[in-house]
């Protein structure tokens, strides 16, 4: 099993265990370069928000999108979508990958801005 396939079957179990629960999620997704958060309904069809380090506003304030401060602010972004929208619930689906470093820094400055998960 690739690093790849054991990460995808990380994520399919938390994912069944958010359906089961009916929540909203914060789903976070990290690539080299860049990293992205997206909150989804809990029927799971709709994405309500979305928040990128690709966004030209995100873009313009940091110079690489692939670190602790792009996830800090791409978290905070994400935060004050969600709270635009009425959801301060919601469950945190890390998508397969480790509490760790820039998944945790988006997570951390979610909280610090008003989500609780």
């Amino acid at each position: 099993m690739d690093k790849n396939t054991a990460r995808l079957r990380r994520a399919r179990k938390t994912r069944a265990r958010i359906a089961d629960q009916r929540a909203t999620r914060l789903v976070v997704y990290r690539s080299n370069c860049h990293i992205y958060a997206q909150i989804i309904d809990a029927s799971g069809g709709k994405v309500l928000a979305s928040a990128s380090t690709v966004e030209t506003e995100v873009r313009g304030e940091l110079p690489h999108g692939g670190n602790i401060a792009a996830a800090t602010l791409v978290g905070k972004r994400i935060a004050e979508k969600a709270r635009a929208l009425g959801i301060d619930q919601v469950a945190f689906d890390r998508s397969g990958f480790r509490f760790h470093g820039r998944v945790k820094a988006l997570a951390d400055s979610a909280r610090e801005h008003g989500l609780n998960f």
